[in-house]
């Protein structure tokens, strides 16, 4: 059991909200809440993403297939409550989300601040997460008025 006391900083540290969604080959949409998404490099433009196994999309993500990670806005969130909690297998909330499907492939959530359309680069599991490196391939700003939505949670041993 983790130590309360540790993590209480832990959780303090902001983040914004992500929905990460993929397409797989048979037209399949899926996407998940994700909050631990971060810049690593300018050249290449590489961000990070903490995804634990079985996630939605997981298999198609690690599989070096394009997938995008759109911004939650502070104004227009309401699509965020069909990933809070998750969905059971097969029922994709996408059916009754606007959404379009970019050049690349990926979904882009019309309410959302932003949406970068990335590619697997490197992952690493140090923890009971694994950490995905990838290259951002395209993106665009949605709702350029927004703000970006940001978190904290209670302490750093959950969601």
């Amino acid at each position: 059991m983790q130590n309360i006391e540790k993590a209480s900083a832990v959780g303090h540290i902001p983040s914004g909200l992500f929905i990460v969604c993929t397409i797989d080959s048979k037209g399949n949409k899926e996407g998940f809440l994700g909050s631990w998404v971060q810049q690593v490099s300018f050249d290449p433009l590489l961000i990070t993403l903490a995804i634990r196994k079985g996630r939605p999309g997981y298999d198609h993500i690690m599989s070096g297939n394009v997938f995008s990670i759109n911004i939650v806005g502070e104004e227009k969130s309401t699509f965020l409550k069909s990933f809070w909690k998750g969905y059971p297998p097969g029922q994709s909330p996408f059916g009754s989300i606007p959404h379009k499907v970019s050049k690349k492939g990926t979904i882009w959530i019309e309410e959302a601040k932003s949406v970068m359309d990335c590619i697997l680069i490197s992952k690493s599991q140090p923890g009971d997460h694994e950490l995905v490196i990838a290259e951002v391939v395209a993106s665009a700003d949605l709702n350029a008025d927004m703000k970006p939505k940001t978190y904290t949670r209670k302490n750093g041993l959950d969601y």
